[in-house]
């Protein structure tokens, strides 16, 4: 995941600084499976090779108007915004790391990816399969693809619900039940990481996940950011606001993968998406006319 990226100085300048602060070689540990199938370290290392991609595209002369993230990748968006430092973001997300897979061990939960439902059906079925646990729609990723979390029960409830409605749900490999009140232990480690960090006025507007609409005010997004693993992840919000308040028609997906570049284009009409996973890709996008 980050050896693509230590051809390019700038890049390997900021898997250097990311080094640092986590106190572990990122690279070295992104070669590591054991090290990558924790949350721990997974979440700081993936921000690392975020911003690495993000500089990459700053340096082959690239301007932004607006920036958002998918869950973990907010704090991508925070540090291209200038509002967090990268040495900040990283202490930050290693907490985040920690504190998330230790919920998920006290309050154990999944997660399960409703393609084809909008949030309004799947919103429907987790009132009629929740019971007495918890369950509700997590990320509002488009209008035809919604994930659900919660306990591993009410999931279990949910999938065969969905599967007697002719739905396609597809349980999600992931350590616990995130972006849903599963992870309230997670909110006191995470505050006071956040509240240590110095969050400056952003360069551009952030899409906010929590809300769905774009915030430049610094203090707000601290306050967001605390409730940012127990809040829905309002993706699809986040992508029409660009759209509609910042005049963003293209979009660039800074790391690695490509599923927001698609989803991108599913949640703003017209819109011209790219997925920047490598050097060379960031300097052809560089590149491109428009």
């Amino acid at each position: 995941m980050a050896d693509v990226w230590i051809t390019s100085e700038v890049a390997a300048q900021v898997l250097a600084e990311a080094t640092d602060a986590l106190g572990r070689d990122v690279v070295e540990g992104c070669r590591d499976e054991g090290a990558l199938a924790t949350t721990e370290f997974a979440q700081p290392a993936l921000l690392a090779c975020d911003v690495a991609a993000f500089r990459t595209l700053e340096a082959a002369g690239l301007a932004f108007e607006g920036a958002a993230g998918h869950s973990l990748g907010e704090f991508a968006a925070l540090v291209a915004a200038g509002v967090l430092g990268l040495a900040d973001a990283m202490r930050i997300v290693a907490i985040r790391g920690r504190a998330m897979q230790k919920a998920s061990m006290t309050r154990p939960g999944t997660m399960a990816a409703l393609l084809g439902v909008g949030v309004e059906d799947a919103a429907a079925i987790c009132e009629e399969a929740r019971g007495d646990d918890v369950l509700l729609v997590a990320n509002e990723n488009s209008p035809h693809q919604s994930v659900i979390s919660g306990s591993v029960a009410a999931i279990e409830r949910a999938e065969a619900l969905a599967s007697e409605r002719g739905m396609r749900a597809v349980r999600l490999n992931v350590a616990g039940a995130f972006h849903s009140p599963l992870m309230e232990p997670a909110v006191g480690p995470l505050s006071a990481a956040i509240d240590e960090a110095t969050f400056e006025a952003p360069a551009f507007p952030v899409a906010s996940n929590v809300t769905g609409a774009l915030v430049s005010d610094p203090q707000e997004l601290r306050t967001l950011a605390k409730r940012h693993v127990v809040s829905p992840v309002r993706w699809a919000s986040c992508a029409a606001a660009l759209r509609e308040e910042a005049g963003t028609d293209t979009f660039v997906e800074a790391g690695p993968g490509d599923v927001l570049t698609k989803l991108a284009k599913r949640v703003v009409p017209g819109a011209r998406a790219f997925a920047v996973g490598s050097p060379e890709a960031a300097v052809a996008l560089a590149a491109e006319p428009g």
